[in-house]
C-alpha cells in the first residue's frame, strides 16, 4: 500500500493545520537518491520516485538499465539487479517525455539504518578523544546521511526536511552519530567494502513513536490514541477536542483524593497551591526539596482579568517556553498539547474561549529529565489581541505537584518524543523499500518506567519494519547501559526488567544480536561517551550474525541455571578465554529469589570452567536467579577478551547431577577458547 501525502507540522507546532504534500512537485527518483549516495550491495536494489500518471520510467545504473510505469498517482517502483561493491557510478532516470534526474558519485556497499534515542543520537563531538577522531575521520567510503526530528500524523513518501548523502570527514562526521560512526568505522577493517551510514534517530524517544500503526495495534492497548492520531490528520480541531476528553477522564479517575474539583476547571479554587516564583523558570532552581529533582507533572494555574472588547478580540495566547510537555486548558475548554524540549508554547484560540472578566488558564506540565518548568521573560506570557497590542499574564502562578503514585497521564499521540508512530512515519517511512543491509537499535531509556510492555513492543517494531524493508533484516540490538547509583540491597529496577525484555527478544530472533553495555555505562550520566567500545562490540555482533565469521559475537551468555543440591549451577556459552572476575577472585552480582521481590539475595559466587556455582542462602527456596540486576550495577564477570556476562533473569531448573546439566547444554554452545 503506498503511503499518504500528509506533511505533519512539526513536533514543537502540533497546533499548525497540516500541509499537503503533492505528488507534482516532487523529484523523478525519491529524495533518498542523492549525490554520494550508498546502494546495497549483493541484493537487488530498489528505485523508485514520481513522474506524471502513466508515464514510461527507464533507470540505468552501470550496465544495468530498467523500465518502469508510473501509476494514476504518479509512483513508480523499479528494480536494479544485484551488484558487488564498487564504484563511483551515476544513476539516472529518465521517462520518454524526455525528463530526466541524475544524481553521481554512487557506490555499492553496505547500508545500514541506526536509529533510536539520545545515545544512539549523541554525536561523535561529544564522545572521547573526539578530536583526534575527528581529526582522523576522512573517509571517502563512508558516506553519512541524517534525517531531520520531524513528525507526521500518516506515513509520508518525501522527507520534511531534505536530506542528503555526505562523505565522512572532519566538517561532516563531528555532528553525526558516534555510535553509528564507529560501528562502521570498525566493522569496515574487517569488511572492505563501502558502508551507507542513514542516522535517524530522536533524543527522548519512547520505542512507540518509531512504530508504524499495524504494529501499535497488534500490541494493543493503543488504539484510543491511533484513532484519534488518524482523525488529527485529517480534522485537527476536532482531534484535539477528542484528546482533551480523553485526559480528563483520565485524570478524573486519577486525581488524588480528596479531590475539590478538577484543576482545570474556571471554578477550580487554587487557594491552597503554592504561589510560584513570578518569574517561574527551571523548579528545580525555586529552593523547594520536593522540587530540587522532581520529574513528573506539575500543575499550573494563573488568571488574567480581561474587558469585553479584550476578550472579543483575543486570538492567540503565548505561554514562553516550556519543557517537555504541556497539556493547556483556558476557562475549562481543553485547547491543546504540545511536545518539545524548552520551544514557546503559543496557541490559536478557538471562537468564544474567553470572556470578559477573570480567564483562567492552566497547565499541566510533563517533565521526564532535566530542565524542568515554564521559563523565558515573564513578557513571553500573554494574549494576543486583533489590533496588535496583548494583554500579559502578570497575575500570580500556583502550582501543584502530582504525586507520582498516580501513574503518568496519556500523552498526545502526535507528540515528537512520546507519540503514537509520528517519528516512523516522517523519520523512516519515506525510506521504504531501500534496501539495507541491517539495522543498528539503540534506545530503551525512556520506556524504563515500563518496562513489562518492550518485549511486545521491540518484537513487534522488528517484524513490521521487516515487513516494509526485506524480511530476513539482520537487527543489532545495544543493550542499555549501567546508569544510576549501584545498589546496596537486591530490589526492583525498571532499568533492569528492560535490559531483560531486550535480551529476551533478541533470543528468540535468529536474525537478531545483542550487544552488552552494562560495563561502559556511567552511573552519573545518561549519555557515557565511550561510543568507540560501543561500535567495537557492534562490530563484531554484525560480522558474527550477518557476514557469519566464526568468532565469539559478545561476552559470556547464560543458557542456564539448576539447582545442584544446595547449590545453583549457571552454566554460560560465547566465552573467549575463560569465565574471569574484575578485582577480585571470584564475580559479584548474583542474586537468588524466592516468588517475591522482597525475597532476593545476594549470593556468593564460584567460577568453575563454563559455569558459576551460587550458594544458596540459609531459609531460602530459590526459583529463579539474577545477575546485574539494578539500574546502574556492579558486576564483574567477563572473559578474557573482556567482554562482560550479560545481564539475564532466568528461572531455576531442578537438576540432581552434573551429568545432566552438561546434558541439557544447547548444541550451539561455543567451547571456551
Amino acid at each position: 500500500m503506498r503511503k499518504l501525502y500528509f506533511v505533519a507540522a512539526a513536533a514543537f507546532c502540533m497546533s499548525a493545520a497540516l500541509p499537503i504534500s503533492s505528488a507534482s512537485a516532487a523529484s523523478l527518483l525519491a529524495d533518498v537518491f542523492q549525490d554520494h549516495a550508498v546502494l546495497q550491495r549483493d541484493k537487488p536494489i530498489e528505485v523508485w520516485g514520481d513522474a506524471a500518471p502513466r508515464t514510461n520510467v527507464t533507470v540505468t545504473l552501470a550496465q544495468a538499465d530498467v523500465h518502469a510505469t508510473a501509476d494514476d498517482a504518479g509512483h513508480w517502483n523499479a528494480t536494479l539487479p544485484a551488484m558487488p561493491a564498487g564504484g563511483p557510478y551515476t544513476l539516472a532516470a529518465h521517462t520518454d517525455s524526455g525528463t530526466g534526474e541524475t544524481i553521481n558519485d554512487v557506490l555499492v556497499g553496505d547500508v545500514w539504518l541506526c536509529s533510536g534515542q539520545s545515545n544512539m543520537a549523541l554525536p561523535v563531538k561529544a564522545t572521547m578523544d573526539a578530536g583526534s577522531e575527528i581529526a582522523t575521520s576522512a573517509n571517502d567510503t563512508i558516506r553519512l546521511l541524517t534525517v531531520s526530528n520531524d513528525t507526521s500524523a500518516a506515513p509520508l513518501e518525501h522527507f520534511i526536511s531534505p536530506v542528503k548523502w555526505l562523505a565522512a570527514g572532519p566538517l561532516t562526521v563531528p555532528d553525526f552519530s558516534a555510535t553509528c560512526y564507529y560501528f562502521a568505522r570498525d566493522l569496515q577493517r574487517h569488511v572492505n567494502v563501502p558502508m551507507g551510514l542513514i542516522f535517524s534517530a530522536w533524543s527522548g524517544a519512547n520505542i512507540k513513536t518509531f512504530m508504524g500503526d499495524a504494529a501499535l495495534r497488534k500490541v494493543g492497548g493503543y488504539d484510543d490514541g491511533l484513532d484519534t492520531l488518524k482523525l488529527y490528520a485529517s480534522d485537527q480541531k476536532a482531534a484535539i477536542q477528542h484528546w482533551g476528553n480523553i485526559l480528563e477522564v483520565w485524570w478524573r479517575a486519577h486525581l488524588p483524593a480528596p479531590v475539590s474539583g478538577e484543576p482545570w476547571s474556571s471554578t477550580f479554587q487554587d487557594d491552597s497551591w503554592p504561589k510560584a516564583p513570578a518569574e517561574l523558570g527551571y523548579w528545580t532552581n525555586w529552593g523547594i526539596p520536593a522540587l530540587k529533582n522532581f520529574t513528573g507533572n506539575v500543575w499550573f494555574r494563573t488568571t488574567v482579568m480581561l474587558t469585553a472588547s479584550q476578550a472579543a478580540q483575543g486570538t492567540d495566547i503565548s505561554l514562553g517556553n516550556v519543557n517537555e510537555e504541556d497539556e493547556t486548558w483556558i476557562n475549562g475548554h481543553f485547547i491543546g498539547d504540545t511536545f518539545g524540549y524548552g520551544t514557546p508554547r503559543h496557541y490559536k484560540l478557538p471562537a468564544n474561549t474567553l470572556h470578559a472578566g477573570e480567564n483562567s488558564i492552566v497547565l499541566n506540565v510533563l517533565c521526564t529529565y532535566r530542565g524542568c518548568g515554564m521559563f523565558g521573560p515573564q513578557e513571553s506570557r500573554a494574549i494576543q489581541l486583533q489590533d496588535g497590542t496583548s494583554v500579559p499574564l502578570n497575575s500570580p502562578w500556583r502550582y501543584n505537584v502530582v504525586p507520582p503514585s498516580i501513574g503518568q497521564a496519556p500523552r498526545a499521540p502526535w507528540g515528537g518524543v512520546a507519540g503514537l508512530g509520528v517519528a516512523y512515519n516522517a523519520m523512516i517511512a519515506p525510506f521504504e523499500p531501500y534496501t539495507l543491509r541491517g539495522v543498528v537499535w539503540y534506545q530503551g531509556e525512556s520506556n524504563t518506567g515500563e518496562p513489562s510492555t518492550y518485549q511486545a513492543l521491540l518484537s513487534n517494531m522488528i517484524t513490521d519494519w521487516r515487513s516494509k524493508f526485506h524480511a530476513d533484516l539482520p537487527f543489532l540490538i545495544v543493550q542499555l547501559p549501567d546508569y544510576g547509583a549501584p545498589p546496596t540491597n537486591p530490589g526492583p529496577s525498571g532499568w533492569a526488567q528492560l535490559r531483560e525484555a531486550q535480551r529476551a527478544t533478541v533470543a528468540d530472533d535468529k536474525n537478531a544480536a545483542l550487544v552488552v553495555t552494562i560495563d561502559i555505562g556511567n552511573h552519573a550520566n545518561l549519555h557515557p561517551v565511550n561510543k568507540q567500545e560501543v561500535g567495537r562490540r557492534l562490530a563484531l555482533a554484525a560480522r558474527h550474525l550477518v557476514y557469519g565469521e566464526d568468532i565469539i559475537p559478545t561476552g559470556p551468555t547464560a543458557l542456564r541455571a539448576q539447582r545442584h543440591k544446595n547449590r545453583i549451577v549457571v552454566t554460560f556459552t560465547d566465552i573467549e578465554k575463560g569465565l574471569v572476575a574484575y578485582n577480585a577472585n571470584e564475580p559479584i552480582g548474583f542474586e537468588l529469589c524466592g516468588t517475591t521481590e522482597a525475597s532476593c539475595r545476594y549470593a556468593t559466587a564460584h567460577i568453575k570452567a563454563d559455569r558459576v556455582s551460587l550458594a544458596v542462602p540459609p531459609r531460602l527456596t530459590p526459583t529463579h536467579v539474577r545477575y546485574c540486576w539494578a539500574d546502574g550495577p556492579i558486576c564483574t564477570l567477563a572473559d578474557g577478551a573482556r567482554l562482560p556476562a550479560g545481564p539475564f533473569d532466568l528461572p531455576i531448573e531442578q537438576s540432581h547431577n552434573k551429568k545432566a546439566i552438561r546434558h541439557h547444554t544447547r548444541s550451539r554452545k561455543l567451547h571456551a577458547r
